[in-house]
C-alpha cells in the first residue's frame, strides 16, 4: 500500500508528517490519509511531490518497484529502527474520554499530531501524552514518565495486569491505570508504589477505552 511506503521512508529520512507537507507542499490531512490508508489512490500530482521530496520514484510508492538511496547526511550512519506498521493521531485526554463515550473514530482534523507506531495494531488506534507520576516505578520494566507517549489500541482484550485508559463518569477526561481483575470485580491501580490514591474498584458505569500497547520515552 502506497501509505505503507511512504510512512516507511519518512521513517528512514527521520521526517515527520508536518515537514513532508510542508516541503511538499501536498496538505497535511492529505499526507494523513495517505498514511493512514483513508487515501489509496491519492492524485498522481501528490504522489509527484510527495516522491521528489522523499527522494524516490512515484513507482516506488506506486507499486513498490525498484530500488530506493539510503538516507543521506547524518542518517547514513544510523542502524534502521524497528519497522513503522502505521502512523496513529495523537489526542489529548479530554478528546480520548469523549471517544470513548461515543465509540466513533475522531476526524483527521482534531489530531495534534500523528506519530509512527511500531508494533501492530488495529486501524482505531491513538496515542496520549502521559501526565503526572501516578504510573512512574523506577523498580518495574513498565513505568511512565510526564510526558512519554503511550499507544492504545481500543480493539485489543483487556486482562488481569492489562495497563488500559478508563472514562469514569465523574470525570470528562480518561484515566490512565493498571486493571486488576479479582473474580468478578475489576481495580485501578497506580503503578508508582508511593502514590497517596490507592487501588480503587472500578465502578459499573466506567468504560475501558483500549489498552496500551506501546510507549515511547521522552527524554
Amino acid at each position: 500500500m502506497i501509505g505503507n511506503r511512504v510512512a516507511k521512508r519518512m521513517h528512514e529520512l527521520g521526517m515527520s508528517g508536518g515537514e513532508l507537507a510542508r516541503r511538499s507542499g501536498v496538505p497535511q490531512p492529505t499526507i494523513h490519509r495517505i498514511l493512514s490508508g483513508t487515501s489509496v489512490s491519492p492524485r498522481q500530482e501528490n504522489v509527484e511531490r510527495i516522491a521528489k521530496v522523499l527522494g524516490v520514484t512515484t513507482d516506488w510508492l506506486w507499486k513498490g518497484e525498484g530500488s530506493i538511496p539510503p538516507a543521506a547526511g547524518p542518517l547514513a550512519n544510523v542502524e534502521p529502527g524497528p519497522k513503522v506498521r502505521g502512523f496513529v493521531p495523537l489526542i489529548s485526554w479530554v478528546q480520548a474520554g469523549a471517544w470513548c463515550e461515543m465509540q466513533e473514530p475522531l476526524e483527521l482534523e482534531d489530531a495534534e499530531a500523528w506519530l509512527p507506531c511500531a508494533v501492530s495494531h488495529s486501524s482505531a488506534t491513538f496515542a496520549l501524552r502521559v501526565r503526572g507520576l501516578s504510573m512512574f516505578n523506577p523498580h518495574e520494566r513498565r513505568s511512565f514518565r510526564d510526558g512519554d507517549i503511550i499507544f492504545v489500541d481500543p480493539a485489543k482484550d483487556y486482562e488481569n495486569g492489562s495497563l488500559v485508559i478508563v472514562k469514569l463518569a465523574s470525570s470528562k477526561e480518561a484515566t490512565f491505570k493498571q486493571l486488576v481483575l479479582e473474580g468478578e470485580r475489576q481495580f485501578l491501580k497506580p503503578l508508582n508504589p508511593s502514590w497517596p490514591d490507592p487501588i480503587i474498584e472500578l465502578p459499573n458505569d466506567a468504560a475501558i477505552c483500549g489498552v496500551v500497547v506501546s510507549k515511547v520515552e521522552i527524554f
